[in-house]
């Protein structure tokens, strides 16, 4: 067995000041993809306005009703996407400036992490898009008749379309942050299986939050891969409770 030595412990000052880096390059990265993304920001444009070309009336087209409307528009859809592409080094930052709290064998699951957060994230807002944009933009649309013309305007739209992409990224997450409480030991599989009741009830109320639509059917297809999500959660956590329940070593030790 090798002993490693114990993590000696930081003050605040110094928290602080390794919290302040790791948000400075977590900006950089950011800036930097958001500057990539604005570089083509047509074509982004032109791909997530589809769902709402899609149900449009025809000839009618996505406006906007004031000068500067269209640029500011497009630089937080640049910076949307920036977020998304820089998310593999924010998750990273994280884990790093999580980890020196775990376990010396739990600190080489970094790569891991990164890779399921930043597919969990990049994959609710793909879902998203693909699942439940048409439908409640569909639906949406629907009040158009009986006097009513849909006029969209592109920062409306965008702003909603931020948000859901956002929102559903940041849902995804879930089994990732399950399993981050239960490598730090604030949960366990027993306590999420005992709460499930609550939990479901709690995903249901987020659907209805974060889908745009009062409509049930929209807040299911949400809250249904959530559902799932938290079914996976259950399992990762109980098996790293099983894990450490045959392998405990001391904070700074390696494993045998």
């Amino acid at each position: 067995m090798t002993t490693n030595p114990a993590p000696s412990e930081i003050s605040l000052s110094e928290h602080l000041r390794e919290l302040r880096n790791r948000l400075i390059i977590s900006i950089v990265a950011v800036g930097i993809a958001s500057a990539i993304s604005y570089a083509f920001i047509e074509p982004i444009f032109s791909f997530l306005s589809q769902p709402l070309r899609a149900i449009l009336p025809r000839g009618t087209t996505i406006i906007f009703s004031s000068y500067p409307e269209a640029f500011f528009t497009y630089l937080k859809l640049a910076l949307t996407c920036g977020v998304f592409l820089a998310s593999p080094v924010i998750l990273y930052e994280i884990w790093a400036f999580v980890a020196p709290g775990l376990y010396e064998h739990e600190k080489r699951w970094a790569l891991p992490f990164v890779v399921a957060s930043s597919v969990f994230f990049v994959g609710g807002g793909i879902f998203g898009y693909m699942v439940v944009f048409p439908a409640a933009f569909r639906f949406l649309a629907s009040y158009t008749g009986k006097g009513l013309k849909l006029l969209p305007s592109m920062s409306e739209y965008f702003s909603l379309t931020i948000k859901l992409l956002l929102g559903f990224g940041l849902a995804f997450e879930l089994p990732i942050l399950m399993v981050f409480l239960g490598l730090i030991g604030i949960l366990d599989a027993e306590m999420l299986r005992k709460n499930r009741k609550y939990a479901i009830l709690i995903i249901f109320v987020a659907a209805a939050i974060i889908t745009p639509t009062p409509d049930v059917i929209n807040q299911v297809l949400l809250a249904g891969p959530l559902l799932l999500l938290y079914e996976l959660s259950i399992l990762l956590v109980w098996l790293i409770g099983k894990k450490r329940a045959t392998h405990k070593p001391a904070k700074g030790q390696e494993p045998t």
